[in-house]
């Protein structure tokens, strides 16, 4: 039987090439021939739009190639330290915005379902209807602050949505229908401010222009990133780290919803420039200039702390999701350039690093408008249990509220097998199915926010699980990718149904030995990932997806690694312990472990759950109100 050594990989390290930077012009306007010659063909312009989608494609796999991190040959671009004299502002404000208190809403004994339940009832709570109290409880249960933290002259803020480095480059705007005591006459669409846990008021929208679909019993919530503010810490790598954090906001949103009764769906047929439309960015933000620096460079950059838009979420109540017409939707956007926007945001840093590769990628992923695709929502699935027990006895709020990143763990603790199964089948994105189904459809909470089939897997170190032998596991979450991944991988796996593992759960323990040193090596030499009680790697079918629905999947893969982690984040909080995101690790290396070549599979995010051990020196103080000092 094929067995991990203790300290030594079970295949060499190798130097993968690094690559060399993309010259690829995806700039603003991403022209093409097929947008200048007026009498072209139908056939020339199929041809022109095929080689244009091959061509941002190439930019995304080159920017992939181009931030992986090497065991051996160096880590991807970045700053060589850190600039603190212009790190940028987390708070993103619309200055002169009149301001739409929200209420606070700290959790209270009986006001949502336990943690354990959630996933089990259809649906999981009542539908509340929409008001000035439910929409402030959403966004304080998902993307408000948590708690300010202190040390010494040092003071933070934490909030409910996680981020890589607690930088918070993801932006939420909101599209409501009138609310008594927020805007009773109008619907209006406003930016939350998470520091004081309020909506900044950016426009009100006539009904003759818009119509929200099935009219006051849903809303929007639309997500998007600010690059730099993730780019100032981790330079070209940030790109991977910001739609890591929209999945993860997407994810937040899905489950405060849900513990309202709402239920969350992507708008994916909707374009970027759509979205643009809809936050009114040409009105907010200086527009990119109409060419680039073509590498790295430092200077003031006003339109560098632009917003990126991702994503449009539609929120309504379980069981009666509304009629979307996408082309619709689209010419309503497209009238809001003449709303009355108000305020400006403000200046987050003095000065800027320019990052090309970021720019030009976010260029080639943007998705275009896709009216054919329909809008549906899928049936719910409860997820697998195992028992209550399992669960301490903490509600929903209580959980989102309390989650935190460990940042050290013990190293000692050991989880129950049972305990790691239950978490593990709450990372499935069907849930329970009958007999003869198979996991690969977005069914359960959270993952039904999404609009695709999953794509994402997982490799696991196990290292600290009672009554299961340490080694190297793998789940299985679309199992129409199970016989393509034995093909991809080292041939002497085992593929064993681990001993105990419930029915349902497509588990898989591939080589059994201490692979406790190999966790850390390869999540970028931290303790962490050794220290817990497992580790793992999310492995995405790659290469095949971007080439069969188009470049714009590939910030999408990170955006479903994002909501598998934030699940694995409550997950572990509900079960007494902590987790944190990994999004430093050896790509390549990685991949060589599994066997794997090429692009098909890629790893693109690790974490790790065990015991958490805590910081006696920083202090914890509550999240409102927090410090009268702007960060």
């Amino acid at each position: 039987m094929w067995q991990l050594q203790s300290v030594r990989l079970p295949l060499p390290f190798y130097s993968p090439p690094r690559p060399r930077p993309s010259r690829h012009r995806l700039l603003r306007p991403a022209t093409s021939a097929m947008h200048s010659r007026a009498s072209s063909t139908p056939h020339q312009v199929d041809e022109d739009k095929a080689k244009l989608d091959d061509l941002k494609q190439r930019q995304a796999i080159s920017y992939h190639n181009q931030t992986k991190h090497s065991l051996t040959s160096g880590y991807a671009r970045g700053p060589r330290g850190l600039d603190w004299a212009n790190q940028p502002n987390p708070f993103l404000r619309f200055l002169s915005s009149p301001l739409l208190p929200l209420l606070h809403l700290p959790p209270q004994p009986g006001d949502s379902p336990l943690y354990s339940s959630l996933f089990s009832s259809s649906p999981p709570a009542p539908p509340q209807p929409l008001s000035h109290s439910t929409l402030s409880r959403l966004l304080y249960d998902s993307l408000s602050l948590s708690a300010w933290k202190t040390t010494g002259f040092s003071t933070w803020s934490l909030r409910v949505n996680p981020s890589s480095g607690n930088l918070h480059p993801t932006e939420a705007h909101v599209l409501s229908p009138p609310l008594p005591s927020l805007s009773a006459n109008l619907p209006f669409l406003a930016h939350y401010s998470p520091k004081d846990h309020s909506l900044e008021l950016r426009a009100h929208v006539s009904p003759d222009l818009f119509h929200l679909p099935s009219g006051e019993s849903s809303f929007l919530v639309a997500l998007s990133s600010i690059f730099w503010r993730e780019a100032w810490k981790y330079g070209e790598r940030a790109f991977r780290y910001c739609n890591h954090d929209v999945g993860h906001a997407i994810a937040a949103v899905s489950i405060a919803a849900a513990a309202l009764g709402w239920d969350v769906r992507l708008l994916d047929g909707l374009g970027h420039e759509d979205l643009h439309c809809f936050l009114g960015l040409d009105s907010a933000n200086s527009s990119l200039p109409p060419q680039l620096p073509e590498r790295p460079v430092r200077g003031r950059f006003p339109w560098i702390e632009s917003q990126h838009p991702d994503c449009l979420l539609l929120l309504f109540p379980f069981g009666k999701p509304p009629t979307v017409d996408y082309q619709s939707l689209s010419a309503a956007f497209s009238g809001f350039s003449s709303l009355n926007w108000m305020g400006n945001p403000n200046s987050l840093s003095k000065d800027h690093v320019f990052w090309d590769i970021i720019y030009r990628t976010a260029e080639a992923v943007k998705k275009p408008l896709t009216v054919g695709e329909g809008f549906s929502v899928n049936p719910l699935h409860a997820s697998g249990l195992i028992s209550e027990n399992l669960y301490e006895k903490i509600s929903v709020r209580e959980v989102v509220r309390k989650r935190r990143s460990a940042v050290d763990m013990d190293g000692v603790h050991a989880m129950e097998r049972n305990t790691f199964y239950q978490i593990l089948l709450h990372c499935l994105p069907s849930g329970q199915l009958g007999p003869g189904e198979k996991q690969g459809k977005q069914f359960a909470l959270p993952f039904r926010s999404m609009t695709w089939d999953a794509e994402v897997h997982a490799v696991l170190f196990v290292h600290r699980v009672k009554d299961l032998p340490q080694g190297l596991y793998f789940l299985v979450r679309n199992e129409d990718h199970f016989d393509r991944l034995k093909m991809a991988m080292t041939s002497e796996f085992e593929w064993a149904r681990p001993e105990g593992c419930p029915h349902g759960l497509p588990l898989y323990r591939l080589a059994t030995g201490n692979c406790v040193e190999l966790a850390k090596q390869l999540s970028c030499h931290q303790d962490i990932a050794s220290d817990g009680c497992f580790s793992l790697g999310m492995v995405a079918h790659f290469e095949p997806v971007l080439r069969e629905r188009n470049a714009w999947m590939y910030p999408r893969l990170f955006w479903e690694t994002g909501v598998l982690g934030q699940i694995l984040y409550l997950e572990a909080h509900a079960v007494g312990l902590s987790a944190t995101g990994i999004g430093c690790y050896f790509d390549d290396d990685v991949h060589k472990v599994l066997g794997l070549k090429g692009l098909e599979f890629q790893s693109l995010y690790h974490f790790t759950i065990g015991s958490p051990v805590l910081d006696n020196r920083i202090m914890s103080l509550p999240a409102y109100p927090g410090p009268s000092i702007d960060a």
